[in-house]
């Protein structure tokens, strides 16, 4: 099963106390989608002129899903659609969104036939006339069956994977997997051709384009997906395409050019530090001085002060820096943190509690200080007059990397 099919599933939750528990099983979890229904099923404007009796009977049902109360919601549903048979066409047009979330209760349970049943249904569900946002609902309930084939496809590529390619069984479950597949691309394809955030829909529609070789319609794919202007700004777009074209061993130049857009998105992300390694790796004089400005970025975040990885490199690329001569470049990204970074980073505080930490951290962090600070520096002061035999030897060169390429009196 891949990461993403994962993610999907985790183990069924009790239900509330005194209701009869759904049979055990597992089932797909589906956390975000409640508030997208709410804002889409009636374009945001509140019914009017219902009976007493249907809102009445809405409200209940809304509430049972809520609390998992399965028997209960399914005795107002019924008594719901009753009364949608005989009202008007406005009435009735909120039906797929209680159909919906009756399909995500299931799904959640692992009663995927019953979903799938409950979320053709709600696709078909045609009174009155439709505006845009509830159109935009059933490209949605169509883009859930979609993603529960995806669920059923990728459980046929595992066992697929367990069969000899020799063996008769396979190519009667490749088949089966291919029906699958081109059911899921038609209920996927339409939505996220919507602009949205459509990240699980993306993901799964791609895994299967590249499954079955059609490399070009998943760049397609991710590319619209993360630069089309109509779509919002999502860093995951630009890590789905990043890994995409990493997987097909891209140039550097072009991942550069993703990383970079996430760069300014998101400063603080994971994948910067790669994004280090890829400019540092580059020819361009410009790339290098980028690869300097996105590490002080990264340790502008508070969750990343104990990274040790990002220390390292700062230290390892400043000492770099200031040997070849672009002191300038250095002097430009300090002179924005002067200020706030000595006692964000440098206390004698924290100097402390590092080494009593991580000693690695602790002299990493020292000659980034030393150098930026000075000798002087109380952190580096701190950690330099440490009795430690095993990193004796690095806080001597430590020492002297301070002493010769320090920004504050240099060469003293």
């Amino acid at each position: 099963m891949s990461d993403f099919s994962e993610e999907l599933v985790r183990p069924t939750t009790e239900d509330e106390q005194g209701e009869p528990r759904v049979p055990s099983g597992t089932g797909m979890c589906l956390p975000w989608l409640q508030k997208h229904i709410e804002t889409i099923a009636t374009g945001g404007k509140q019914e009017k002129d219902f009976a007493q009796t249907t809102s009445a009977c809405l409200s209940r049902i809304q509430e049972a899903l809520l609390k998992h109360q399965w028997q209960r919601a399914a005795g107002y549903m019924h008594s719901y659609f009753q009364i949608l048979e005989d009202s008007d066409s406005n009435k009735r047009q909120i039906a797929p969104e209680i159909s919906l979330q009756h399909a995500l209760y299931l799904l959640h349970h692992g009663m995927l036939e019953d979903a799938n049943r409950n979320l053709s249904q709600a696709e078909t569900w045609r009174y009155g006339e439709k505006s845009s946002s509830q159109e935009v609902l059933i490209n949605l309930i169509q883009a859930y069956k979609g993603l529960l084939q995806y669920y059923i496809w990728s459980k046929k590529k595992m066992e697929l994977s367990q069969l000899d390619e020799d063996d008769y069984a396979y190519n009667t479950a490749s088949q089966n997997m291919l029906n699958h597949s081109w059911k899921t691309s038609i209920n996927l394809c339409a939505l996220i051709q919507i602009p949205g955030v459509w990240d699980p829909f993306v993901k799964s529609y791609v895994e299967m384009l590249e499954f079955y070789g059609d490399q070009d319609g998943a760049r397609e794919v991710l590319t619209n997906y993360a630069y089309d202007e109509k779509f919002p700004s999502n860093p995951n777009a630009h890590i789905y395409l990043y890994n995409f074209l990493k997987r097909e061993k891209a140039p550097r130049e072009k991942l550069i050019s993703v990383l970079k857009i996430l760069y300014q998105i998101v400063p603080s992300h994971k994948l910067m530090l790669e994004f280090h390694r890829l400019l540092r790796k580059s020819e361009n004089e410009e790339h290098h001085k980028l690869g300097l400005e996105v590490l002080f970025g990264v340790l502008d975040f508070a969750g990343c002060t104990k990274n040790i990885t990002a220390w390292k490199y700062l230290a390892k690329y400043l000492r770099q820096t200031l040997m070849g001569s672009h002191l300038a470049w250095v002097q430009e990204e300090w002179n924005s943190r002067k200020n706030w970074w000595p006692s964000f980073h440098f206390s004698y505080f924290r100097a402390k509690s590092d080494w009593k930490e991580d000693k690695a951290l602790a002299c990493e962090k020292a000659l980034v200080a030393g150098l930026l600070l000075g000798k002087g520096c109380r952190y580096f002061r701190n950690i330099s007059k440490q009795d430690h035999q095993v990193l004796k030897k690095k806080i001597k060169q430590m020492k002297k990397s301070v002493k010769k390429y320090s920004i504050v009196n240099p060469g003293l």
